[in-house]
């Protein structure tokens, strides 16, 4: 059980690391919860690979910065959409 694990762990980090997909968005594409990635990515793979999971950080902290961007974009095409209708 451990070595399937270990494996997703280092998928999981790659995928994060070529695509630059969020958390939310690598869960999907895995089909576990955000828990689960989050955990993966910031608690397990720092004992796994340490230069993933320094590639990892960055991505996770561009993303966390661009969070209130994207949020404020659904916001707005939510509400652009309901004019139109």
């Amino acid at each position: 059980m451990y070595r399937q694990i270990k494996e997703r762990v280092i998928a999981v980090a790659d995928y994060v690391i070529n695509t630059g997909s969020t958390v939310r968005q690598t869960a999907e594409v895995f089909g576990v919860g955000k828990s689960t990635v989050h955990k993966d990515l910031r608690e397990r793979l720092r004992y796994l690979d340490k230069r993933r999971f320094r590639l990892v950080e960055q991505v996770l902290g561009y993303n966390l910065s661009q969070r209130h961007l994207r949020g404020g974009m659904a916001t707005k095409n939510k509400y652009s959409n309901r004019q139109r209708q």
